[in-house]
């Protein structure tokens, strides 16, 4: 089996606006995650209808304290962020020295809406 590259910003463009089977978005996402490319990979998981593998990475979103690819997975999910995400991410992104998520995340906690 041909390992599956990254496309060019164009070219992803182009796949991101067309239909394409599950398994080869799931393709496409799985090759950006490879990568490390996590932002990058949420557009063609959502194709894929990779509900599990979307899950998986908001969870690690919110360890990281990953406010901005948090708020990307909560939209393909369809699932607002609770507020008990918020302080989870709040307290990971202190963990990684990531103060203006920090802020965010906290702020969005008391606000108790994404």
């Amino acid at each position: 089996m041909a390992r599956t590259q990254i496309p060019d910003p164009l070219t992803r463009r182009h796949l991101v606006e067309r239909e394409m089977p599950p398994a080869q978005a799931l393709a496409i996402a799985e090759a950006y995650l490879a990568e490390g490319r996590r932002l990058e990979a949420v557009d063609f998981l959502r194709k894929a209808n990779a509900s599990d593998r979307i899950a998986a990475l908001r969870a690690e979103a919110i360890g990281d304290g990953d406010v901005f690819l948090l708020r990307q997975l909560a939209d393909a999910a369809g699932q607002p962020i609770a507020r008990e995400e918020w302080r989870a991410a709040a307290a990971g992104a202190e963990s990684t020295g990531k103060e203006r998520y920090a802020a965010e995340a906290r702020r969005q906690a008391e606000r108790g809406e994404d």
